[in-house]
């Protein structure tokens, strides 16, 4: 999206940036949904390297600063939480996108342009499609004494990112995360930003 330009010369932008929100393509939309719907299908294998591979790469690069141990020691963390949770009779039975997601321009950058006559000039444009899309994981839980499982649902969201015209997604899982962090990748998001809800309910 070009944000502004007048009179065959680049309009200088607002500062902070305008946000222009819910505006990706269906296609788009569709393509962070299913995304994040192969991702859910790879852990629920069992495949929690893909979480790691696949994780947004400045949330990956916070965490690291904020972990002396680096992104090694992250990966031990995840590694051991699943090994606890196996050892605990957890396990993920399904995990699927759920519910209405909602897109957000970010990432402001420049880009050149034609304009009448053919000369070129720069504009401001974001760059980035940025989709919360809501999820419902499913766990199973073997108690002791207890021959019946237990199955437990969460309702969480996943934040897919990637850059435009690509649709090659990354992701921030939305468990612990907060605006003021989020805002802190892409500050051009809505101060009133509402992250979907998180809950955890006993299946019926």
């Amino acid at each position: 999206m070009v944000l502004a330009v007048t009179g065959g010369a680049v309009a200088q932008p607002p500062d902070p940036l305008p946000v222009a929100d819910h505006n990706a393509p269906p296609g788009v939309v569709a393509s962070a949904v299913d995304a994040v719907e192969k991702l859910g299908r790879d852990v629920t294998r069992g495949d929690f390297k893909v979480a790691i591979d696949r994780m947004n790469p400045q949330w990956k690069s916070l965490l690291v600063k904020q972990n002396p141990g680096g992104m090694a020691a992250i990966q031990k963390q995840i590694e051991g939480a699943t090994r606890r949770l196996a050892q605990e009779g957890v396990s993920i039975v399904s995990s699927v996108p759920l519910g209405r997601p909602t897109s957000f321009e970010v990432q402001p950058g420049k880009r050149m342009q034609k304009i009448k006559g053919g000369e070129e000039i720069e504009v401001g444009v974001f760059t980035k499609w940025l989709v919360l899309v809501p999820t419902l994981t499913k766990y199973r839980l073997l108690l002791k004494n207890d021959p019946k499982p237990v199955f437990i649902e969460k309702v969480g969201f996943q934040v897919a990112v990637s850059d435009k015209e690509k649709n090659d997604w990354t992701f921030i899982d939305g468990s612990n995360l907060t605006v003021t962090a989020l805002r802190r990748l892409y500050p051009t998001l809505p101060k009133d930003l509402e992250l979907p809800q998180i809950e955890e309910r006993r299946a019926k």
